[in-house]
């Protein structure tokens, strides 16, 4: 996948959990939580659903990497390149 088709499925993810959110304005160096109404457990979703699609276990030591979009397609990126 590229850094565009992973800040494209991170978005989808991000949709599907809080559907009423506009994000079509969300930065990618601002943490994701200040921009949205996220909480933990919308996170926690997040985390799940990366391994129900795409077999990707994130640490919870490595949460914070998630933290914004950009970092998030960071941390992604090598895990996702062969998908």
């Amino acid at each position: 996948m590229t850094k565009e088709q992973i800040k494209d499925t991170i978005l989808e993810i991000i949709a599907q959990i809080i559907p009423d959110e506009d994000l079509s304005n969300l930065k990618g160096d601002i943490p994701i939580r200040e921009q949205v109404e996220l909480d933990s457990m919308d996170f926690l979703d997040i985390i799940m659903e990366l391994r129900k699609r795409y077999g990707i276990e994130v640490p919870e030591d490595d949460y914070i990497q998630l933290a914004t979009l950009d970092s998030s397609v960071a941390y992604l990126e090598p895990r996702m390149r062969e998908l």
